[in-house]
């Protein structure tokens, strides 16, 4: 009987241990492995129809009556407005629907006066031309 020399007792388990790796991962397909297409696009379409949904609220809010009304008072212009919206990233755009939103509900309630309601759409401007020229 033949004695295995020390080099080729330490490759034998290396080799066996790589070859068990290789069959191990070649059975799983690569379906396993990956996001399915159809998954990453329904994520996709339903993150744009989120931010879409936002914008279109943010713009709706400045583009009312009431709220240009009071832009017009300031040095802010609607159109300046108009344009920066879309450019605000996903949270930022996310941030300022929310507060949109509680505007819409204090203006409903009664709880602002003209001038608060003034004062308060002049920051929300003033602070989306901000964020777009940092």
């Amino acid at each position: 009987m033949k004695v295995l020399s020390s080099g080729t007792r330490l490759i034998a388990p290396v080799l066996v241990a790589a070859f068990g790796i290789t069959m191990l991962l070649g059975s799983l397909k690569a379906e396993d492995r990956l996001v399915p297409a159809s998954e990453l696009h329904a994520s996709l379409v339903k993150a744009q129809e989120a931010r879409d949904a936002k914008r279109k609220e943010v713009a709706e809010f400045f583009s009312s009556p009431q709220i240009r009304k009071a832009l017009k008072g300031s040095s802010v212009e609607y159109k300046k407005i108009e344009k920066a919206v879309p450019m605000l990233s996903d949270e930022e755009l996310g941030t300022l629907a929310l507060r949109t939103q509680e505007i819409k509900r204090d203006l409903a309630a009664g709880a602002l006066t003209n001038q608060q309601l003034t004062y308060i759409v002049i920051a929300l401007a003033t602070a989306v031309l901000v964020i777009l020229a940092t």
